[in-house]
């Protein structure tokens, strides 16, 4: 593949492969050895060079300097005790050095003591079930991180995940950076990483994210190509203006991550988006059979967006069906969304 694109200006750039440089998406041409890289795929190539941010370009004294707008952390939490602790606390550190405003934890009445942890290190800890309580029961990580906007402050929102074991300043200097000092186009950032994969004592280099890419991904390319460049679309490390999160419906369980990156899509386009290159990144496994649920929740919220976009007809809220030795078991696996919080909120209001 070949690359020409001139410089854009006053920008410092997004570091991708090793090159130093910043692409305006209209000015780069593509090619391969099999012909043009048009349409859709054209798109998402263009897009991967233009809009790939390495976590070195942004230091904690270049955010502390340079950047236009208040940030809040964010980590929806479920029995983190063995990793809240060591997060918190370099989150609290950046918060002391001037490069967020505010590190908040939503645990979900988590009973090995990670909610103690969290406040015993410097987070602000909330119950997720007392935020938004006239929405009714919480739903799941997605419904907690909708719930969590309620009570975070910053003009820039970054949602971690509380389970990462390697955990360090890069993750949110990474996702804040190209929101509070790059490109002022830029509204949602996703976290890109090498994903290893443990399984006991035995550690690979690749093998993890396989909902990702089993089944985002192959989605993503058929129906989404614009956006088959972002290396972790479930990625749970996801930042982005407030006013774009407020405009946005939120899936409430697994579906979550998939459904904001399409949605964000449709709501700023290609440009709008970006992503953080951070490394690497290891967190627990989930069980092989444990993973049908969460790639069936994944496929349900693009099948029902394409079904709102007028490209998909027919498809049923049904159970997902999981056979078993001893018969069939049947899981219920909704697709519940929140709508905007905006619009939450100025409902409330009239009523």
């Amino acid at each position: 593949m070949r690359l020409r694109a001139r410089r854009a200006e006053g920008d410092r750039g997004c570091l991708y492969r090793g090159a130093l440089q910043t692409y305006a998406l209209d000015d780069i041409v593509l090619s391969t050895r099999d012909g043009d890289v048009s349409g859709g795929a054209g798109a998402a190539v263009a897009w991967a060079q233009a809009r790939t941010f390495h976590h070195s370009l942004f230091t904690v004294e270049r955010l502390r300097a340079e950047r236009r707008a208040s940030v809040s952390v964010c980590l929806p939490a479920r029995e983190e005790a063995a990793t809240i602790g060591a997060i918190v606390e370099i989150l609290v550190e950046l918060r002391e050095r001037g490069v967020i405003d505010q590190v908040v934890v939503v645990d979900a009445a988590s009973s090995d003591g990670t909610a103690e942890i969290a406040a015993s290190r410097g987070a602000e800890v909330r119950q997720q079930a007392e935020l938004l309580p006239e929405a009714g029961p919480v739903l799941g990580k997605g419904d907690a991180m909708w719930r969590s906007l309620s009570v975070l402050t910053g003009e820039v929102v970054c949602f971690l995940d509380a389970d990462s074991q390697d955990f360090g300043p890069h993750f949110v200097l990474g996702m804040v950076g190209p929101l509070v000092c790059g490109p002022e186009e830029v509204q949602l950032v996703k976290g890109a990483y090498r994903r290893p994969l443990k399984l006991g004592e035995v550690a690979l280099p690749e093998g993890g994210g396989r909902v990702t890419e089993l089944t985002a991904r192959p989605l993503l390319n058929l129906f989404y190509p614009e956006l088959a460049g972002v290396r972790q679309p479930l990625a749970g490390e996801i930042a982005a203006r407030r006013s774009l999160l407020e405009r946005l419906p939120f899936a409430t369980g697994y579906a979550v991550e998939i459904a904001l990156l399409i949605d964000a899509y449709r709501e700023v386009g290609l440009d709008g988006l970006a992503q953080a290159d951070l490394g690497a990144r290891q967190n627990r496994h989930q069980p092989l059979g444990e993973l049908s649920a969460m790639a069936y929740a994944v496929l349900r919220a693009v099948a029902e967006r394409l079904e709102r976009e007028g490209r998909l007809r027919g498809v049923e809220d049904r159970r997902l069906l999981l056979p078993r030795p001893d018969g069939i078991e049947q899981r219920e696996v909704p697709l519940v969304e929140r709508p905007p919080l905006a619009d939450f909120l100025a409902a409330a209001l009239e009523r």
